[in-house]
């Protein structure tokens, strides 16, 4: 069976970058930049990956030629990652040559803990040849960012770090969360002194006010980092932020593969789940 769009219209735009744009382009007047995120994930036919390396070389023209202040969020796993490794570099590759002559952004999003190392592998080789044009996601709650955010920053990457929104298993995943908020707190300062820029990826109150007191307590400039939520989620804080002087950033998901994306949210608050249900008995 196949469910209705309307129970996923609050965490995603809209199925093709049509009906997404207007909701871009109100985010942008706002003075709130954006990253679209054309949905999908795990493709194994050649074909797809393909195609799906069109669509997203054709969504960095769309943005072009709207005049939109948007970059793109793409999943590795979309670009055949899964069908070979050479493959899918290739097609990153390309993808990422055409972002440099559009004076673009790509940001590589972070997949399951199975593709860590694999997806931070693509990106050195990416930064390497695409530095300015190419960013990565770190999860606070894997253990292993104790290693690979210091590792990233040595390199001056651009690093989004966000929590983290897959369900790991506690051998390679932090649990608690006054643990994962330490963890975040502790890569933010490094990213915040040893990178250009970094990007803040939070809906938790708790670290977007500890943010705000520590880059003041220590002089940071505000043109060195930016905060970054979801499309549908802090609405009103990404206004105040946004009022207060703060670079903000949000990310807008479409397409029509939205169930999986849909389902992450709907498993991390129970708030989620309130508001799609009330939906449902809406005329």
């Amino acid at each position: 069976m196949k469910l209705p769009f309307a129970l996923a219209k609050r965490f995603v735009a809209g199925e093709a970058f049509g009906p997404a744009k207007p909701k871009v382009e109100q985010l942008n007047q706002m003075g709130i930049a954006v990253t679209l995120d054309l949905l999908g994930e795990n493709v194994t036919d050649r074909a797809v990956a393909e195609q799906t390396t069109q669509d997203y070389l054709q969504l960095l023209q769309d943005i072009h030629d709207s005049g939109l202040n948007s970059s793109i969020s793409i999943k590795l796993t979309m670009l055949g990652l899964d069908i070979d490794e050479e493959y899918c570099l290739n097609n990153l590759m390309t993808l990422l040559q055409r972002a440099k002559e559009l004076n673009q952004f790509v940001r590589i999003d972070m997949e399951g803990s199975d593709y860590t190392q694999v997806t931070i592998d693509q990106f050195k080789k990416a930064h390497a040849a695409y530095k300015g044009h190419v960013g990565i996601v770190i999860q606070a709650m894997m253990k292993r960012s104790a290693q690979d955010i210091p590792d990233l920053a040595a390199l001056d990457a651009d690093v989004r770090l966000c929590k983290g929104a897959y369900k790991e298993p506690a051998s390679v995943a932090l649990q608690n969360m006054s643990e994962i908020r330490k963890a975040y707190k502790e890569y933010a300062k490094i990213l915040l002194e040893k990178t250009t820029y970094c990007r803040i990826a939070t809906h938790d109150s708790k670290l977007v006010e500890w943010v705000k007191y520590y880059t003041t307590k220590e002089n940071i400039d505000r043109s060195k980092f930016e905060f970054q939520m979801l499309y549908g989620l802090r609405e009103n804080t990404m206004e105040q932020l946004t009022r207060e002087g703060f670079r903000t950033r949000v990310y807008v998901p479409y397409g029509t593969m939205w169930f999986p994306y849909f389902k992450r949210r709907l498993m991390e608050r129970k708030e989620n789940v309130f508001f799609v249900a009330t939906t449902l008995f809406k005329k």
